[in-house]
């Protein structure tokens, strides 16, 4: 096993400076997104795997998608259950791990958004892929969102300072070119604390993550650039549509 402790990442200190990047406009611009590439969701079974405090499960449940979201944190989906309720919508939130999924060919749809996917090592995220393979129906599809190796690299930035409301999130990147890995130490100064974890993420360019795919047991895989138009080798940003 080759584990980090994920909850050193994704807890408070993460989400303030999550949102800070992000809107409402923003995410229903990434739901909009995801059903775009799904087609009609009304009806239909939808997993969220990796879904944070629900921004995009929510919007696919108000677009009548019956929308099952799962994560390892629980703070992250007490807000994710928050917002359904103010919404009005239904999702059926889930604490768990996305190495060990509890079902099987149950979801038309798994999606998996904003880098979700890669926080292990090789053989975990190939279990991942796996697993979701598992909970697939015939014919369903899993939409992944993820940094693109080929065009984030020549722009790599060795170290960023982001300040929101008077605190730091201060991060100093390497990057493996023998394991494909980005490491990742940060430092958060946030109340006159000072928190500090380390983490890692694969990072894929569309040929080497099809074939993973393939391995896994999808019959086709697509690629794109991060807003669904062509992939190219300056998009940051990279969507995958493998087929079951």
């Amino acid at each position: 096993m080759d584990d980090w402790p994920i909850e050193e990442l994704f807890d408070e200190d993460y989400l303030l400076f999550l949102t800070a990047r992000q809107s409402e406009a923003s995410d229903d611009a990434d739901a909009a997104l995801v059903a775009e590439l799904l087609g009609d969701v009304a009806g239909t079974r939808v997993l969220d795997l990796g879904c944070g405090h629900g921004r995009i499960a929510n919007r696919l449940a108000a677009r009548g998608a019956r929308v099952t979201g799962l994560d390892a944190t629980r703070l992250f989906l007490d807000l994710a259950r928050d917002e359904a309720a103010r919404r009005g919508v239904d999702v059926d939130y889930v604490a768990g791990d996305m190495r060990a999924l509890p079902w099987a060919w149950r979801f038309d749809a798994v999606v998996s958004w904003f880098t979700a996917f890669g926080y292990f090592d090789d053989a975990q995220n190939r279990a991942v892929l796996a697993e979701v393979h598992h909970v697939l129906r015939p014919g369903g599809r899993l939409l992944l969102e993820l940094n693109h190796k080929d065009g984030l690299l020549p722009h790599w930035l060795p170290s960023s300072v982001v300040e929101v409301g008077g605190a730091l999130q201060i991060d100093e990147r390497t990057f493996d070119p023998l394991t494909g890995r980005a490491h990742a130490r940060r430092t958060t100064v946030r109340d006159g604390r000072v928190r500090r974890a380390e983490f890692h993420v694969r990072m894929f360019g569309f040929t080497e993550l099809r074939d993973w795919l393939l391995d896994a047991g999808f019959g086709s895989v697509a690629g794109y650039g991060g807003d669904g138009g062509p992939l190219t080798a300056e998009s940051a940003r990279m969507i995958v549509i493998a087929t079951r």
